[in-house]
């Protein structure tokens, strides 16, 4: 395995801290306050070619590949997880979904307009009894001449109360389910019997929010659906491993931010008549934050140098999930632990830190479920 990323991803990365350091530190900043995020933040990120990255180059995408968008993610992360969360509403799941299985006319509505950041989307995967059990979710959609009727509840998805466009996955053969028995449909903002009915702020940044989503007697026409009839569970599951990758980025980077400022904070902060740097056991959390952040980095780039040539990597991309998103939350502990009161303290970034990175171990598939998906593939 190897820790170092190629000489020209290097360069990548140059660029994009001198960009996330300069341009978007400040607009960080802006969102805690506001707990809104700007507009200046999407058309910064916008004139950049941020937005879309890995959509197709045809349809005004940046076309890049895994590796590229995963490190973007990485950086941005240093700064704010909603930064994240634009590249993903425009380069994640439900747009490259879009790209890879739309018809024409769905990628010429669509695709465009994500990758220019005038139009977001979000997925519409998780249901009141249907979470990490995904195919036992009870929306359901009934075919009608020229045609489908969707009804259902859809709640925890991400964005989707802003969303121009949402992938909701709904069953259309009950004895099928995942099995050719759920399919995709492309529900656009305003469509009759499709509402926002409840808006939930997390436990991380006032500015993330998760939407719930009640269907009802909701008509859509067929060429509303993505991909085949019955393709909708493959569609989902195809995109986990980027999606995994792209959490696993997420927690190195804010892994990394976080133990730059706790080793800053303690050669500064003084007690005692001496720097909290000289403490045995302040020098331990780093050196135990430092060498986990390192093992996490590393296996997290050997997959993804997998993945773009072409390998099959089993349940790797689970693996880095799982450790990734555990390893982040030993370091923000740990980095609150370090900052003292200042780390308790709303205003400063360790603190915020601290809350959003503990999304990670629910979000994009639970650890219990990285768990289960490792030990099946091993006891096979």
């Amino acid at each position: 395995m190897q820790l170092e990323i190629t000489p020209e991803l290097a360069e990548v990365r140059a660029a994009l801290r001198r960009f996330t350091t300069e341009k978007l530190e400040p607009l960080a900043l802006e969102i805690d306050r506001s707990g809104e995020v700007p507009k200046a933040a999407v058309d910064l990120l916008r004139e950049q070619g941020y937005l879309g990255m890995r959509l197709p180059a045809e349809y005004g995408g940046g076309g890049f590949d895994l590796p590229t968008y995963c490190l973007a993610l990485e950086e941005f992360a240093r700064s704010h997880r909603m930064f994240t969360l634009l590249l993903d509403a425009t380069s994640g799941l439900n747009p490259i979904a879009i790209a890879k299985f739309g018809s024409d006319a769905q990628k010429t509505k669509y695709v465009a307009g994500l990758a220019g950041g005038t139009l977001s989307a979000a997925f519409g995967l998780t249901e009141p009894e249907a979470g990490s059990d995904s195919q036992a979710m009870k929306t359901k959609a009934a075919k009608q001449d020229g045609g489908w009727v969707l009804n259902g509840r859809k709640h925890y998805i991400s964005g989707a109360h802003k969303a121009d466009v949402v992938m909701i996955m709904a069953v259309n053969d009950a004895a099928k389910r995942g099995r050719g028995g759920i399919t995709a449909f492309l529900v656009e903002k305003g469509t009759p019997g499709f509402n926002v009915t409840r808006v939930d702020t997390t436990i991380g940044s006032e500015a993330v929010k998760l939407a719930e989503l009640t269907i009802t007697d909701c008509f859509l026409p067929d060429s509303a659906v993505l991909g085949e009839v019955g393709q909708g569970f493959r569609i989902a599951m195809e995109s986990l491993t980027n999606g995994r990758l792209g959490v696993s980025c997420s927690c190195i980077g804010t892994a990394d931010r976080l133990i730059e400022m706790s080793a800053a904070y303690a050669k500064e902060r003084v007690t005692f008549g001496a720097p909290l740097s000289e403490r045995q056991a302040i020098q331990w959390m780093l050196a135990d934050s430092a060498t986990e952040l390192a093992m996490a980095r590393a296996y997290t780039y050997e997959t993804l140098r997998r993945v773009a040539a072409g390998e099959d990597v089993g349940t790797a991309a689970s693996m880095c999930k799982l450790y990734c998103s555990e390893m982040v939350g030993r370091v923000a502990d740990r980095a609150v632990q370090i900052h003292g009161g200042m780390g308790l303290v709303r205003g400063y970034p360790v603190e915020r830190f601290y809350r959003d990175v503990r999304h990670y171990r629910v979000g994009e598939g639970s650890s219990e479920i990285q768990r289960m998906l490792i030990a099946r593939d091993l006891l096979k």
